[in-house]
């Protein structure tokens, strides 16, 4: 499909540069098969019921934006895939200045050798620390990865180490958040759990190839970045008998439902799954598993428009989002909110 199909213009002011407190505040659009629905994301037990299933990003982002220099130049890395307990894959600007053997040096002694250049900026980085000392060291050195159209607008601060942060994040990998999660409150789960609805949580590390544009003309020519996953038997077991049961999945967030679809047969049956996914879903192709998606607005000609685009209809996403901007909706990661019905098959 072309790109430009996916484009729309957006005001520079509707961009979130910080999220609404508290975070269910936010507004949430449900974009249903006949109407469009302005609401908060506290409203969101008044579309659920009983026997459904909330399936939930757990990933943790960490703080994977670091200053480095090279010499007397200065070195921007952003790590975006873990390939072992020393070494990642980041992008690095300026890149042309690196090249296989540069050594980059970062605050507290911490350094990284480039072991791999590649295209676009990316680089192999192999550190002088492994594990959990690297991880420590990250802490120090690295600063939360805010996305390019936050951090361009102001400074990344300590309140963003909470913000950037789902309330059940668990497992330490992302370098980006799972928006549509930020959204939770205490409040908010435990009026979910009233009704009956189940929760389960599965893995996936979001990576910054997220943020990265869709330079291609051309769906069919865009390479789409890996991101490595998981999802554990007692949760493919669980989904599996809600399905049966009738119950329908709700997938909270485009990184859940792409790693569900990447776990699920053509038969709509979740299996066990622990490795990378690098599925791109545009207008055409059929989802198997997921039945609703609570999703943030996203960036015009970006593969999660289009992802969103295949689930709920080209059309009905023009519409929506066309309508969230005239209604002064807020955009993007620490934005608001919209909940979508799959278009029927």
């Amino acid at each position: 499909m072309r790109v430009e199909l996916f484009d729309f213009d957006l005001p520079k002011e509707r961009i979130a540069l910080r999220p609404a407190s508290p975070r269910d505040a936010a507004r949430m659009l449900v974009v249903g098969r006949d109407e469009l629905v302005d609401g908060q994301v506290s409203d969101l037990p008044r579309y659920l019921r009983s026997g459904d299933i909330l399936v939930m990003n757990d990933t943790r982002v960490i703080p994977a934006r670091l200053i480095g220099r090279r010499g007397d130049g200065k070195i921007e890395v952003t790590l975006h895939q873990q390939v072992d307990a020393r070494t990642w894959k980041a992008f690095a600007r300026p890149a042309k200045k690196l090249k296989v053997g540069s050594q980059i040096s970062f605050a507290d002694g911490l350094a990284a050798e480039v072991t791999v250049k590649g295209e676009g900026g990316e680089v192999t980085l192999s550190f002088n620390r492994s594990g959990a000392k690297l991880r420590a060291a990250l802490e120090v050195a690295g600063v939360m990865p805010l996305p390019p159209y936050i951090a361009s607008a102001r400074a990344v601060d300590d309140q963003d180490r909470a913000d950037y942060q789902t309330l059940y994040a668990a497992r330490e990998g992302a370098v980006a958040a799972p928006t549509a999660g930020l959204h939770f409150t205490p409040h908010l789960l435990q009026a979910i759990d009233a009704l009956g609805v189940k929760r389960v949580t599965i893995t996936l590390h979001v990576g910054a190839g997220t943020f990265l544009p869709v330079k291609a003309e051309d769906t069919a020519e865009h390479k789409m970045h890996a991101e490595w996953g998981e999802v554990t038997a007692e949760v493919a077991n669980t989904v599996n008998a809600t399905r049966a049961a009738g119950g329908r999945v709700i997938a909270v967030g485009t990184t859940s439902l792409r790693l569900l679809e990447s776990a699920a047969d053509e038969a709509g049956r979740l299996h066990p799954y622990t490795g990378e996914t690098a599925i791109f879903i545009t207008p055409g192709y059929r989802f198997k598993i997921v039945d609703v998606l609570m999703t943030n607005f996203h960036l015009p000609r970006s593969t999660l428009f289009m992802l969103v685009s295949a689930f709920a209809g080209l059309e009905r996403m023009q519409a929506a989002y066309a309508h969230a901007i005239a209604d002064n909706y807020r955009f993007y990661s620490y934005g608001d909110a919209c909940l979508l019905y799959r278009e029927a098959a």
